[in-house]
C-alpha cells in the first residue's frame, strides 16, 4: 500500500520516495494536511507514483490539496516534462480541456440584490442554456467554429459578446497562439459547434456570490474587491464536447502509434506523444483549439450575465461593475520556462484539475495586478463558500501550480444513493441560498458534502506556501447545468 509508505516532511507535505514503486523518476510530492490525507484514496496516490514515470520528468510528480483520483494522473496532478526530452500526456491534462472559472465583481451589495436573487437565476438559467448536451443559442458554419477555435475570446469580443477589456484579465488573453483548426478532427466540431455558449452540467455552475470575510485588505482593492457584503459573480464551465473528443481522439491515436511506450507505463493511460514527434505538436494544437473553444464559451457566457443583471436590476452596467477580475484555466497543458537546479529550463507543464499561480512580478499576470500577484479562483462545492487567493514566490515548488477547487470524496452514483435533489435544495435554502438547475438529479449529484472542505483545502494550500487567501466568498444563488 503506497499510502502507507508516505513520509511527512513537512507541515503539509508528503513525500513518496523513488524506491516506493521501482520505475519512478522522481519522488511525489503530495501538499496535504492530515484530515485532507485520510480522505484520499489509495487509487490516487498510485497515480501521483505513476505519473512519476514520464520520460523527462522534473524534480517530483505534485499532488495538490483537493487531488483525488483521475483518469491517468490525479485530479489535482501537476508534472513538468521536459521539452525535448518529455512529451504531453493527455490523461495529464483531461477530458474537459480548459475546465476553468472567472470571477467578476460589481458594485452592489447582497442586502441591495435580496429581493431579486431568485428573479437573477431564473433570467440567468433562461438566457444561459444548461444540462447535459444542451445547444447553444447561436448556430456556428464549420468556417466560423474555425475561427473560434483559432482566435478564443477575441472572436467573441469581436462578434458582440464581451468586451475588449476583457481580454486582459485572462489567462493567456483569452487565446492559445499554438492553436490549428485542421488538427481537431470533424467529429470533434460536429460535437462543440452546438455547445457554444452553454454552461454543461456536473460540477459546473453560475453563482451569485457575496464577499464575506477579507484576509489580505490591500490586496482584495487591488482586485477591486472592497468591503464584505459586496456582489461578485462566478462562472465554472470547460471545452463541453468538443474538448472530450479531442483527448479522446488522441488517446486513441497515440495508443495505436507508440504501442511500444505502453509497454514501459505502469498505467496505459498515461499514453504521451513523445517530444518532437509530429503527434506531440498536432496534440498540442488540437488541445489549443478546445482551450480557445473554452475561453470563448466563458466570455459568451459572461455576456448574458451581464444581461441578465441589467434586465432584472434595471440598472445600467457601468453603474453596477460586473467587471472582470480574472479568468484561468483548470485542465491545460504549457509550454513554459521555469528554473530548476539553477537553469532556466523550457517544459511541458500538465495541470490536471490544477491551476496556474504566477508570483508578484510575473511579465504573464495583467500590469494592474503585477505588483502584487496572479488572482487565483478556488470555486467550492454548491452551497459552500469560495476563495480568491494570490501567487506567490514559494509555489515555484509546484511549478507556480495551485488547487482547482475542493475535490470530490464521494462519486456522483455514490451522491445519487445517498442524497434527494429536493431534500438538498431545501435545506440551501434554509441557509439563505438558492437554486435553479435543469434536473433534481444535477442537484443531488452535486451535493456540498460530497466534496472536500474548501475551508481546509484554501488553508492547506495556503499553510503550503502555494497561495495566499485574499478573500472568502459565501454563495447567494446557484444556477447548475
Amino acid at each position: 500500500m503506497l499510502k502507507e509508505r508516505l513520509k511527512k516532511i513537512g507541515p503539509c507535505l508528503w513525500e513518496l520516495p523513488k524506491a516506493a514503486k521501482p520505475g519512478m523518476k522522481v519522488p511525489a510530492w503530495l501538499f496535504l494536511s492530515e484530515k485532507l490525507l485520510k480522505n484520499v484514496e489509495e487509487g490516487a496516490v498510485e497515480q501521483v507514483a505513476n505519473v512519476a514515470f514520464l520520460p523527462g520528468i522534473y524534480k517530483h510528480s505534485i499532488a495538490l490539496p483537493d487531488m483525488h483520483f483521475g483518469y491517468g494522473f490525479p485530479i489535482g496532478g501537476v508534472a513538468a516534462l521536459d521539452y525535448e526530452n518529455g512529451g504531453l500526456s493527455p490523461g495529464g491534462i483531461g477530458f474537459d480541456i480548459n475546465c476553468g472559472v472567472r470571477l467578476l465583481r460589481t458594485n452592489l451589495n447582497a442586502e441591495q440584490i435580496k429581493s431579486k436573487t431568485q428573479e437573477l437565476l431564473e433570467s440567468i438559467f433562461r438566457n444561459v442554456p444548461s444540462g447535459v448536451g444542451r445547444s447553444g443559442k447561436i448556430r456556428l458554419s464549420t468556417s466560423q467554429l474555425d475561427e473560434v477555435l483559432a482566435n478564443g475570446a477575441k472572436w467573441a469580443v469581436e462578434n458582440g459578446y464581451g468586451l475588449e477589456k476583457d481580454l486582459n484579465h485572462l489567462e493567456e488573453n483569452g487565446k492559445m497562439e499554438q492553436a490549428n483548426p485542421e488538427k481537431v478532427s470533424m467529429n470533434a466540431k460536429r460535437r462543440g459547434a452546438p455547445q457554444l455558449g452553454t454552461l454543461g452540467a456536473g460540477n459546473h455552475f453560475l453563482e451569485i456570490q457575496k464577499v464575506d470575510k477579507i484576509f489580505l485588505p490591500e490586496v482584495a482593492r487591488v482586485f477591486g474587491i472592497e468591503k464584505e457584503g459586496q456582489v461578485t459573480v462566478m462562472i465554472h464551465s470547460g471545452s463541453r464536447g468538443l474538448g472530450h473528443q479531442v483527448c479522446t481522439d488522441y488517446i486513441k491515436l497515440l495508443e495505436s502509434r507508440f504501442r511500444d511506450l505502453l509497454k514501459k507505463l505502469p498505467d496505459r493511460e498515461l499514453v504521451y506523444a513523445p517530444s518532437g514527434t509530429k503527434e506531440c505538436d498536432d496534440y498540442f494544437s488540437a488541445m489549443s483549439c478546445a482551450a480557445n473553444f473554452a475561453f470563448t464559451n466563458r466570455h459568451m457566457i459572461m455576456h448574458w450575465v451581464r444581461e441578465s443583471f441589467v434586465k432584472t436590476l434595471g440598472m445600467k452596467l457601468d453603474d453596477m461593475g460586473l467587471d472582470l477580475i480574472y479568468g484561468l484555466c483548470h485542465n491545460i497543458g504549457k509550454i513554459e520556462e521555469h528554473q530548476i537546479n539553477g537553469e532556466k529550463i523550457k517544459v511541458y507543464i500538465h495541470r490536471k484539475g490544477a491551476t496556474r499561480a504566477f508570483p508578484p512580478g510575473h511579465l504573464e499576470i495583467p500590469e494592474d495586478y503585477r505588483n502584487v500577484g496572479q488572482p487565483v479562483l478556488l470555486p467550492g462545492s454548491m452551497g459552500s463558500a469560495s476563495y480568491v487567493l494570490v501567487g506567490s514566490e514559494t509555489a515555484k515548488e509546484t511549478f507556480y501550480s495551485t488547487a482547482h477547487g475542493a475535490g470530490r470524496v464521494m462519486s456522483r452514483r455514490g451522491a445519487l444513493k445517498r442524497f434527494r435533489g429536493e431534500k438538498v435544495k431545501a435545506s440551501l435554502a434554509q441557509k439563505g441560498i438558492l437554486v435553479r438547475a435543469a434536473s433534481w438529479k444535477v442537484i443531488a449529484e452535486e451535493a456540498p458534502s460530497v466534496y472536500k472542505e474548501i475551508d481546509e483545502v484554501a488553508k492547506v494550500t495556503e499553510d503550503s506556501g502555494i497561495s495566499k487567501r485574499v478573500v472568502r466568498l459565501l454563495p447567494l444563488g446557484v444556477v447548475k447545468g
